[in-house]
């Protein structure tokens, strides 16, 4: 009984390993939610919201002071100025936000570059918006952006370029060289750049994010998604939303009407608090994502894993070859029962072969999790066939 239009596309596997990992026991390193909660006065602002009435529909593109709040962060942080009535639309996520930019934007046969290993919604969006995807690979083992690869993708029939930086799930975030090859490209071609910036706080070491907004001539060219889930740890709040050009983020609106109207009623005004009041707490969460990264990565290595070390997110990703998997999804139904940890399969993100052994890692967890985790890995037999007598 399937529409058409989901031809093809599987179950989230974020959802299969998650449910794994509870049937099994296992540690979960998979699905990127955090095990600590974010700032408790945030979580405050909500049940004061829900207490005195914030409970009944929230204006469709979002609550003022949610949108007057993002505006300000945009300014504050990248100087970028933002019309908050019409230039700032608040989502259920930034997962809506994908869904309702791809719906209000793309048309059938609408070609959409991604930069692959691509988020999954990223696909099925595409597909039931009739897009068609042309992927451009981030090849291991730096993940960096190819120029020749990225203009080798565009045809009379290219509209759209769907970025993610920091990108989920190598890591990597996308140097100013890299989006100003985005940007000369989608001036050249008069391409929309639809981007993914979820991560934009949780940067490590020397990298910077660059909203590719920013560049000369962009901003008009621009939609711009992002959340409060990762940078303050709600990720089940689903607060999320789009910023840019007025027609871009109308688009946005027009699709959200017919998904979700509106987005919690109780929760924006926390976020808004989150946004306005609470402005370091994504500082110092990275700087805690940063020792975690470093000692998920280390204990990974010290497994026998090939691991590359992200600049952002919080995900590491490593290379199984060596290990005999035919592909990674094999390794990781495996790994419960071998190790009694969950990660996620990387191939299921690629249309091409180039992460058929590639895993992804979450060390957005306790530290503890993260040592139990280590510590599983090191006491199990990884290899594809088993050594144990």
């Amino acid at each position: 009984m399937l529409a058409h239009r989901l031809d093809g596309i599987p179950p989230t596997i974020f959802t299969t390993m998650s449910a794994l990992a509870t049937r099994t026991q296992s540690v979960n390193l998979g699905q990127g939610f955090p095990d600590v909660d974010g700032p408790p006065e945030v979580i405050a602002r909500a049940v004061h919201a829900l207490e005195s009435g914030a409970n009944q529909y929230a204006p469709g593109p979002g609550i003022p002071a949610l949108r007057q709040a993002v505006a300000a962060h945009q300014l504050r942080h990248y100087g970028i100025e933002l019309d908050p009535d019409s230039q700032v639309v608040v989502t259920t996520g930034c997962t809506e936000g994908i869904a309702a930019a791809l719906l209000g934007l793309v048309n059938p046969g609408d070609e959409v570059i991604v930069l692959e290993p691509y988020y999954d919604s990223y696909v099925a969006m595409i597909q039931m918006a009739g897009g068609v995807r042309r992927p451009v690979t981030l090849r291991g083992p730096d993940f960096r952006l190819d120029p020749d690869e990225l203009r080798a993708a565009v045809t009379p029939r290219t509209r759209f370029v769907l970025l993610n930086t920091p990108h989920n799930p190598t890591g990597t975030v996308l140097t100013r060289e890299e989006l100003q090859a985005v940007a000369d490209l989608a001036l050249e071609h008069d391409l929309v750049v639809i981007t993914d910036e979820v991560y934009e706080h949780l940067v490590y070491d020397e990298s910077e994010h660059v909203p590719i907004s920013t560049l000369p001539g962009m901003f008009e060219r621009t939609l711009t998604l992002s959340s409060a889930g990762k940078s303050y740890s709600f990720t089940g709040w689903k607060v999320g939303w789009a910023t840019g050009p007025a027609e871009l983020v109308g688009a946005v609106l027009a699709a959200k009407q017919w998904l979700t109207f509106t987005s919690g009623s109780p929760l924006q005004p926390a976020v808004a608090h989150a946004l306005d009041e609470a402005p370091d707490f994504p500082t110092a969460l990275a700087a805690e994502l940063r020792a975690k990264r470093d000692r998920l990565c280390t204990g990974l290595a010290l497994v026998g894993l090939d691991v590359r070390v992200p600049e952002g997110t919080y995900f590491a990703t490593t290379d199984i070859s060596s290990l005999g998997w035919a592909n990674s999804t094999e390794f990781c139904l495996a790994l419960p029962d071998r190790a009694g940890v969950v990660a996620i399969p990387t191939q299921g993100f690629y249309d091409s072969d180039a992460g058929m052994h590639l895993v992804r890692w979450a060390f957005c967890k306790d530290m503890d999790v993260i040592e139990e985790g280590i510590r599983r890995l090191a006491a199990a037999d990884l290899s594809a066939v088993s050594r144990t007598p």
